[in-house]
């Protein structure tokens, strides 16, 4: 049977095209990959880390944490599910406070810290010493802060409240809606006081 011109030719074309079709269709397997990425795996982990904080070449804070893990994506931050500890330093590398907690997030492009679980700050100096579940340290502004409630023992009274600010050395401190016992000393004898709330 003699071929039809015409219909191979058509033939042809059709082949062409469906093999074009197919191999426009074929997946860009990078592009998958980068698609089904699981935005919830780290990019990258350290154990047993220290990260030091300076300005102009002198130590500020340094950091210690068990684990660490970072994540990328339109907010990086890095996570320590193992906790930290953080030491302040002097001009004179003398430690004068701390801040500890058995969880945090690290915001890197806001400088902020997300500390939670068994947060601890003392000022090594004065012996005061706050108590609390949460606590957001703003390093760009030196300030630590949480609405969580908190518990703050000094040589003479012991604070609680709802909510608190300070500078982040824990020098100068401001505890909101506080309550609890406090000692004051005047000329004749040491009174106490029990403070059950007071507004803002």
């Amino acid at each position: 049977m003699k071929s039809n011109p015409l219909y191979d030719v058509k033939k042809g074309i059709a082949i062409l095209f469906g093999m074009a079709m197919l191999f426009s269709c074929k997946p860009d397997i990078k592009k998958i990959e980068s698609i089904t990425i699981d935005t919830n795996q780290p990019v990258e982990t350290a154990e047993n880390f220290q990260i030091v904080y300076s300005t102009n070449g002198r130590v500020q804070m340094i950091m210690d944490a068990q684990e660490m893990l970072k994540f990328e994506g339109e907010k990086p931050y890095m996570e320590l599910p193992r906790g930290f500890k953080m030491i302040f330093y002097d001009s004179l590398r003398n430690e004068t406070s701390l801040i500890s907690a058995n969880y945090a997030i690290q915001y890197s492009e806001d400088e902020l810290i997300d500390a939670r679980n068994d947060v601890i700050v003392e000022n090594l100096e004065s012996g005061e010493k706050l108590n609390t579940e949460q606590l957001i340290w703003d390093r760009k502004n030196a300030l630590i802060y949480t609405e969580k409630f908190v518990k703050i023992t000094t040589q003479e009274e012991v604070l609680y409240g709802d909510g608190f600010e300070s500078d982040d050395r824990f020098t100068s401190w401001v505890i909101k809606n506080p309550t609890g016992t406090f000692y004051i000393d005047t000329n004749k004898e040491s009174q106490e006081i029990q403070i059950d709330s007071i507004a803002e």
